[in-house]
């Protein structure tokens, strides 16, 4: 089977990009890996860092790097990011979180598309960051 081929794509006719992300990402061949929204919980089901967004963050991060080597898989192969953010004050300690952790797993700032939305709640009070992935296998 050929490898997967990802380009991402941000077009210099648009507005420079707000953070690490990118505008879009181009796959082919491949099978696509969804994986469902990951909320800050240890391996043994206890939550990880309740009022902590940062600490949340990377959380979500560690499962979802599980997820992605179960299926051989990388942070490489993922080609779109969906976050939910608990209220407008979340926003800066993700963020930080975020600029710690995407180096060590994207270090050519070869970022995937996120959309990021601020909400109400998720499914636990304590919970104030899930993340969902699309990834692009070959």
């Amino acid at each position: 089977m050929p490898d997967l081929e990802r380009t991402i794509l941000n077009p210099s006719t648009m507005a420079r990009l707000l953070g690490p992300y990118s505008h879009s990402v181009r796959v082919s061949p491949g099978k696509l890996l969804f994986i469902a929204g990951q909320v800050a919980v240890d391996k043994n089901g206890n939550a990880v860092g309740p009022g902590d967004v940062k600490a949340q963050t990377q959380q979500v991060f560690q499962n979802l790097a599980a997820i992605l080597s179960e299926a051989g898989a990388s942070f490489s192969n993922v080609v779109e990011f969906t976050t939910y953010l608990v209220g407008r004050d979340a926003v800066q300690p993700f963020v930080e979180a975020r600029n710690e952790i995407f180096p060590t797993i994207f270090p050519g700032e070869d970022y995937p598309p996120n959309t990021l939305l601020i909400i109400s709640g998720l499914v636990r009070e304590e919970f104030l960051v899930e993340i969902k992935a699309l990834a692009a296998l070959p």
